[in-house]
């Protein structure tokens, strides 16, 4: 390795950006998948070895980031729509997220999402049938961070066989 070359310095940080990605879906602070999309995007564009194989990398990861955002979004608003969850119980728990993220670091954002849903459907189903409801919120919720996580680790994973691919310069 060159230090002088600037190639180990581009997959580098193509690599933490990714790396943080990752992350980032389980931190809420980050833009996870966006953040490991745009790691791909960075080092196939100043990347070195092979053009066409780091473009079809690209390719390949920007497929995989569309289809597990597409699912993300699909599959738990299917679920809740299936348990009857209202978008104003979502909203509530969002914004109560997002001000007890401010209010207590890091864990203020689960605690004011389950309560902001906890307080809508109690008003609306009463106390018997506010908990089944947030109960099912907070799965649909986790489901979602478990598709991005995947779809986030599997685009780390088409970007390190891309860059082995590359480096190795297999036909």
């Amino acid at each position: 390795m060159d230090l002088t070359d600037s190639g180990w310095v581009i997959t580098l940080i193509a690599g933490v950006a990714i790396a943080v990605g990752v992350v980032g879906v389980v931190i809420p602070i980050l833009p996870g998948l966006l953040l490991s999309w745009a790691g791909v995007l960075f080092w196939a564009i100043l990347g070195e070895g092979s053009d066409a194989v780091r473009w079809l990398v690209f390719g390949v990861a920007t497929a995989v980031a569309l289809l597990g955002a597409l699912v993300k979004y699909l599959l738990p608003g299917r679920r809740l729509k299936g348990a009857g969850v209202p978008n104003s119980a979502l909203i509530a728990g969002g914004l109560l997220g997002v001000i007890g993220f401010f209010v207590i670091p890091v864990i203020g954002l689960p605690l004011g999402f389950v309560l902001g849903i906890y307080l809508v459907e109690r008003t609306r189903l009463g106390a018997a049938g506010a908990w089944p409801s947030t109960r099912q919120a907070v799965a649909a919720a986790g489901m979602a961070m478990l598709i991005e996580f995947t779809a986030a680790l599997a685009v780390a994973v088409v970007w390190v066989f891309g860059l082995l691919w590359s480096d190795w310069q297999l036909p």
